[in-house]
C-alpha cells in the first residue's frame, strides 16, 4: 500500500456556505408532548430512528423501556436501534454488555407473532453462522412481513461476517436500488427545501385625503355663487322681461352640464397619468439597498424573473427596457408589503413570480395597456362637456347684458363674483370627486388583486402539499450511502467481508440549500462526502460530492493510506457549534472539512442549537465515524486486533443467551 500525499478537502481555511434554513414549522414529526408517556417516547423514537438518528432514538426507546413499556415491538426495534449500522465488533464494551442484558431478558421466542418472528431473525443473526446455513437465514428473512424485513435489510446489513455478510449486503444494496428512487424523488424532493410560503398580501386602499383648501373652496364658493346668482336674479327682475331669466337659467343649467362632464373627464385624465408613471422607466437611477437587505433580495427575485419570464417572441433586451417602471413599482409594493414582518425572501418568491406571469400573460394578450383604452373619455363626457359650455355661453349671452345693463356698478360686481366662485368651486369640486372615485377603484382593484393572489398562493401550497416526510429524506440518503460504498467497494476490487468496517464524513456542500422539521436533523441538498472502508490493508477513503436533488454523484478524490500513517482525528469547534473535522496524516496536510455551521436564526423557541447540531452529527453517523477513526489513529492496525480480542468473549456470552432462546 502506498501512503500518497493527502491534498484538504475544503482548501485552506475554506469553509462551505448554505443557503438560509427552512424550518417547517407546521410540522410536529419530532415533538414530544411536555409530559411525554413510554409510548410517547417509543412513537418519537421510531422517528428518529426511521430518520437515521440513531443515538437520540436509542436514548427514547431506553426511556421507554425504562417506563415499563416492554413489548415484542418495543424490543425489536430496541435491538435494531443498538446494532444499526455497525458489525457486533464496532460496539463498544458497554453496548456489548447491553445487548447481552437485552437478550437475556427476552421471553423465549416460540409463537407467530410478526415481531417475534422478527426477535428470531435477529437472534439468528446474532450466533455464528457457517456458509452452509446463509440460505436458510436468507429464507428465513424474507418469509418475514415486508416492515420486519425491510428494517433487518436496512439496518442490519453489516451485522454479520463472512458469505452472510456478502449475502446480506447485497440484499440490502437492491433494496437501496429500489429505495433511492421510490415516492417520485426526482419531483418532489427540491419541495423539502422549500420553505412554507407567506400568505399573499395587498397594499391596503389609501382613504380619501381632501386638503382643507379643497373643501373650504367648495363651500365657499358655491356658498358666494348662489349668492351671486340670487343678487343677478333680482336685478334681472327689476327689468319686467322674461329673456334674461331664460338665458340666466340656461347658463345655470349649462355649467351643470359642464361640471358633470368635466369632473368626468378631470379624473379619468389624472388616474391616467397615475397609471403611466407606474409603467414609466424610471428617470433617475435608485439608491442600492443593502447588499444583505430584505429589499436587495427582492430586488434580485424581480430580475432574476423577469429575464426569465420573456414573452414569447419578444428580445429579452427589449423586454427588459419596456417594464423597468412596473419592475420598479412591483418590487416596491412587495418590500412594502412584507420588510416589517422577519419574513425570510424565499417566502414570497411564489408571489414574485405569480406577479411577473402576470406581467407576461398581460404583455402577450395586449393588455398591458387596457387602462388607456378603460379611462378614455367617452363621447358622453364630450357632450355634456361641449354642450354645457356652449349652453353656457349662450346663457351668458342673454342674462349679462341685461344684469350689467340694470345696474352697471352692482352688476359687473355680481358678475365677476359670480365668475371667481364658480371657477373655485368648480376646482375643488373635480379634486373632492376624483378622489372619492379614486378610492372606489382603488377597492375593485385591490379585490381583484387579492382575488388573484390568494388563488396563485392556494395553486402553490397544492404544489407543495406532497413535500417529502423526513423520514423520506432519511430514507433517500441512506439508500444513496450505500449505493455509494457498494460503487467504491466494486472500484477497490473489495467484497463486503473484506472490509472490517466503512464511516463516512458528511458535510454540505457549497451554496447548497438545507431544511429541517422542529426538533430534527438538517437535510441538505448537496452534500460532500468523505467515505472510509476499513480492511486489513489499511484504509481506503472516497471523496464524493453528492448531488441530493438529482440523485447525481461524482468522485472527486481516492486516498489509501495505513492504519499507522493516520496521526490524529479531531472535532474543532464543539463549544461554539462550528464544527469542523480534521484527520491528519503523518506524510500530508490534515484533510479538513466544517461539518457544521452555528444557525440561531432558525431556531424555534422550544429548540436549543446544541441540541439540533447534536441530532445533525447523530443523522450524519459521526460519532461513530468518530469512534472508528480515533481508534485507528490511537493504535492504527492493532486496534482492529484488540477490537476483535476485546469483543470474542463477550460474543460468545452472546451466543449462548441467544441460543437457550432459540431453542
Amino acid at each position: 500500500m502506498t501512503t500518497p500525499t493527502a491534498t484538504n478537502v475544503a482548501h485552506g481555511d475554506a469553509h462551505v456556505d448554505v443557503q438560509a434554513g427552512v424550518v417547517h414549522g407546521d410540522i410536529n414529526f419530532y415533538r414530544l408532548p411536555p409530559d411525554p408517556n413510554p409510548q410517547d417516547q417509543f412513537a418519537a423514537a421510531m422517528h428518529y430512528l426511521d430518520g437515521r438518528v440513531r443515538d437520540q432514538a436509542r436514548t427514547l426507546i431506553e426511556k421507554a423501556v425504562a417506563g415499563g413499556y416492554v413489548t415484542a415491538e418495543v424490543q425489536f426495534f430496541r435491538l435494531i436501534a443498538l446494532l444499526s449500522g455497525r458489525t457486533l465488533r464496532q460496539l463498544a464494551p458497554e453496548e456489548l454488555d447491553r445487548l447481552i442484558a437485552i437478550c437475556a431478558s427476552l421471553p423465549h421466542l416460540d409463537n407467530r407473532d410478526e415481531w417475534v418472528a422478527g426477535l428470531k431473525v435477529i437472534g439468528r443473526l446474532l450466533t455464528p453462522i457457517c456458509d452452509a446455513e446463509t440460505d436458510l437465514v436468507v429464507k428465513e428473512i424474507d418469509a418475514l412481513n415486508k416492515r420486519q424485513r425491510d428494517e433487518i435489510y436496512g439496518h442490519l446489513e453489516a451485522l454479520l461476517e463472512g458469505a452472510m455478510q456478502d449475502e446480506m449486503w447485497w440484499k440490502s444494496v437492491a433494496l437501496a436500488q429500489l429505495q433511492r428512487t421510490t415516492g417520485d424523488r426526482h419531483t418532489r424532493i427540491w419541495k423539502f427545501f422549500h420553505p412554507t410560503p407567506a400568505q399573499p398580501r395587498t397594499l391596503p386602499v389609501q382613504p380619501a385625503a381632501v386638503p382643507l383648501r379643497d373643501w373650504l373652496g367648495a363651500g365657499a364658493g358655491v356658498g358666494v355663487f348662489t349668492l351671486a346668482v340670487v343678487q343677478m336674479s333680482v336685478l334681472v327682475a327689476a327689468r319686467g322681461t322674461l329673456d334674461p331669466y331664460l338665458g340666466l337659467l340656461a347658463g345655470l343649467i349649462g355649467l351643470a352640464s359642464f361640471c358633470l362632464g368635466g369632473a368626468d373627464r378631470y379624473y379619468r385624465e389624472t388616474r391616467l397619468r397615475v397609471k403611466e408613471a407606474q409603467i414609466r422607466p424610471p428617470q433617475q437611477r435608485r439608491r442600492e439597498a443593502p447588499p444583505d437587505g430584505f429589499a436587495r433580495k427582492v430586488d434580485r427575485l424581480f430580475d432574476r424573473y423577469f429575464r426569465r419570464y420573456v414573452p414569447r417572441g419578444t428580445d429579452r433586451a427589449y423586454w427588459l427596457a419596456q417594464t423597468a417602471g412596473i419592475r420598479r413599482h412591483l418590487r416596491d409594493e412587495v418590500v412594502e408589503l412584507y420588510r416589517e414582518q422577519r419574513i425570510e425572501v424565499d417566502r414570497v418568491a411564489w408571489l414574485v413570480r405569480h406577479l411577473v406571469s402576470d406581467v407576461r400573460g398581460q404583455w402577450e394578450r395586449d393588455t398591458l395597456t387596457a387602462y388607456r383604452q378603460q379611462l378614455r373619455t367617452p363621447a358622453k363626457t364630450w357632450v355634456l362637456n361641449a354642450g354645457g359650455l356652449a349652453l353656457l355661453a349662450a346663457g351668458c349671452f342673454w342674462a349679462v347684458p341685461a344684469v350689467v345693463t340694470t345696474a352697471p356698478l352692482s352688476g359687473t360686481f355680481w358678475l365677476l363674483l359670480t365668475a371667481v366662485s364658480a371657477v373655485l368651486a368648480i376646482r375643488s369640486s373635480f379634486r373632492i370627486v376624483a378622489e372619492r372615485r379614486r378610492v372606489v377603484d382603488d377597492q375593485a382593484e385591490r379585490d381583484d388583486k387579492d382575488t388573484a393572489r390568494w388563488e396563485a398562493y392556494h395553486r402553490w401550497r397544492h404544489k407543495l402539499s406532497d413535500k417529502p416526510s423526513d423520514t423520506e429524506m432519511a430514507a433517500w440518503l441512506e439508500s444513496d450511502r450505500k449505493v455509494l460504498v457498494n460503487q467504491a467497494m466494486q472500484q477497490y476490487r473489495l467484497r463486503p467481508s473484506q472490509v472490517i468496517a466503512h464511516a463516512f464524513i458528511e458535510a454540505p456542500a457549497p451554496s447548497c440549500k438545507k431544511a429541517r422539521y422542529p426538533q430534527g436533523p438538517w437535510r441538505y441538498s448537496r452534500y460532500r462526502l468523505l467515505l472510509f472502508l476499513l480492511t486489513d490493508d489499511g484504509v481506503r477513503q472516497v471523496n464524493i460530492d453528492l448531488e441530493f436533488e438529482t440523485v447525481a454523484s461524482h468522485t472527486t478524490q481516492r486516498l489509501n493510506y495505513r492504519f499507522d500513517a493516520v496521526a490524529a482525528v479531531r472535532i474543532d469547534g464543539i463549544a461554539t457549534r462550528q464544527q469542523t473535522f480534521e484527520l491528519t496524516l503523518f506524510n500530508g496536510e490534515p484533510i479538513s472539512i466544517r461539518v457544521t455551521e452555528p444557525d440561531n436564526e432558525t431556531l424555534q423557541d422550544d429548540e436549543n442549537a446544541a441540541k439540533i447540531a447534536e441530532l445533525s452529527l447523530d443523522a450524519a453517523g459521526l460519532n461513530h465515524t468518530l469512534h472508528v477513526l480515533e481508534g485507528v489513529a490511537a493504535e492504527g492496525k492493532e486496534w482492529v486486533k484488540h477490537r476483535r480480542r476485546r469483543a470474542n468473549e463477550r460474543l460468545a456470552n452472546l451466543a449462548s443467551a441467544i441460543r437457550g432462546l432459540l431453542d
